[in-house]
């Protein structure tokens, strides 16, 4: 099954990279936003069955945006440049699926989450 993906973060070079990887690994990468507002808008248009989303935005958290990304029907998996570690807990009380670091990002990451 292909998963159709949005991914929400505020570097585009990220969001062009992992969107390549993405699709080389049988994903759709049907849209990408650079703010979380734009990120819970698009994932209300489009529907996507995952969320990737950037713990650090320039209008929020992350962490505070799972639940809007939620009501779309998208699981949501977190990623950062930092280590999971750093956030304590917060990865996990906010109700996210999951956590990769970008380093770490691949395609069967995400989909091990989702299992």
């Amino acid at each position: 099954m292909c998963l159709r993906v949005v991914i929400v973060d505020d570097h585009a070079r990220f969001r062009a990279q992992a969107a390549q990887l993405l699709a080389l690994e049988r994903f759709a990468v049907v849209g990408d936003a650079e703010t979380g507002a734009g990120g819970v808008e698009l994932s209300r248009r489009l529907t996507p069955d995952v969320v990737l989303l950037d713990v650090g935005l320039p209008d929020g958290s992350g962490f505070d945006l799972v639940g809007a990304m939620h009501e779309t029907g998208a699981a949501v998996v977190l990623t950062s440049s930092r280590s999971v570690r750093d956030y304590g807990t917060r990865v996990f009380d906010c109700g996210a699926e999951g956590f990769i670091s970008k380093a770490e990002l691949t395609g069967e990451a995400i989909r091990s989450l989702l299992r």
